[in-house]
């Protein structure tokens, strides 16, 4: 899978969320459940400035069409119950979840 530019994924934290958002670090995250690779990937760490809510946001994005090589980009605040990358990926795949359903 190609990898996104992390400024494209700064444009789409600091759309998503506003302020100011600097690249700290780039995470391998590999979620399992149930004994399955749920996902697999690189998590962008970005420190915020200007953002009450957070100091720190989560982004990585997906292929959503194999086709197009069109891309979901996620953007995640460090805040309340997510805390690390892992955490953030999962809430990311819960929400979908219950937006399907």
């Amino acid at each position: 899978m190609t990898e996104v530019e992390p400024d494209q994924l700064r444009e789409a934290v600091e759309s998503q969320h506003g302020g100011r958002a600097t690249l700290a670090q780039s995470v391998p995250v590999r979620d399992e459940f149930l004994g399955e690779t749920a996902w697999e990937g690189v998590v962008h760490v970005f420190d915020l400035e200007g953002v009450p809510a957070a100091s720190r946001a989560y982004a990585w994005s997906t292929v959503i069409d194999d086709a197009t090589q069109r891309r979901r980009f996620y953007a995640v605040l460090h805040a309340g119950p997510i805390k690390s990358p892992v955490d953030a990926v999962r809430a990311a795949m819960v929400a979908e979840h219950r937006a399907k359903s």
